[in-house]
């Protein structure tokens, strides 16, 4: 890798070499990624902390530096305070469920009911997403797992979110939900 430039941004316009997929040319310089068109892979998109790059010819354009919109600024800010274990998101518990019990009743009508607040539960299930969210960016910047490995993983993530789904009637807001795959 040359030195000599700052590979975490890198111009638009900058031709590149990638290990895997050759010659390419970055098209898009967003704050955590790169997207860049390959002669022999299409345009792929990388993270800036996981792709090795070398700088075949530098694009010295002045206005070329990123330009951060707020969903990135979310995500840039959210991976610096998950990586220095920073402010964590806080999910509320649906108003509805709010000093609720659940009750696990055995199929054994001699064995007595185990009860549950609901709020130990909800708890429970919101450490696993956010464990789940920080295995996810772990895997993203990886230096040691090959982009097919990564998709890999990730899609083994997204099923584990779509599993979980039936738990989106605890949460009050909806951008807390959990969404599996797409499609």
């Amino acid at each position: 890798m040359d030195t000599n430039y700052d590979i975490d941004n890198l111009p638009v316009g900058t031709r590149v070499n990638h290990e895997k997929y050759g010659e390419g040319i970055i098209s898009q310089n967003n704050a955590l990624t790169y997207k860049i068109i390959f002669v022999r892979g299409g345009e792929l998109e990388f993270s800036k902390a996981a792709v090795a790059l070398d700088v075949i010819e530098p694009n010295d354009a002045d206005d070329d530096t990123p330009k951060l919109n707020i969903r990135e600024f979310k995500q840039v800010l959210t991976q610096i305070l998950t990586q220095y274990n920073g402010i964590e998101h806080k999910a509320e518990l649906g108003k509805k469920w709010q000093g609720g019990t659940m009750t696990l009743q055995p199929a054994n009508k001699d064995l007595a009911p185990k009860e549950i607040p609901v709020e130990t539960f909800f708890h429970k299930i919101v450490m696993m997403r956010d464990r789940l969210r920080v295995l996810e960016q772990n895997i993203n910047s990886s230096n040691s797992l090959t982009d097919e490995e990564k998709v890999n993983l990730q899609q083994y993530i997204s099923r584990i979110y779509g599993s979980m789904t039936s738990f989106n009637v605890l949460f009050e807001n909806k951008e807390d939900y959990f969404v599996g795959m797409k499609g």
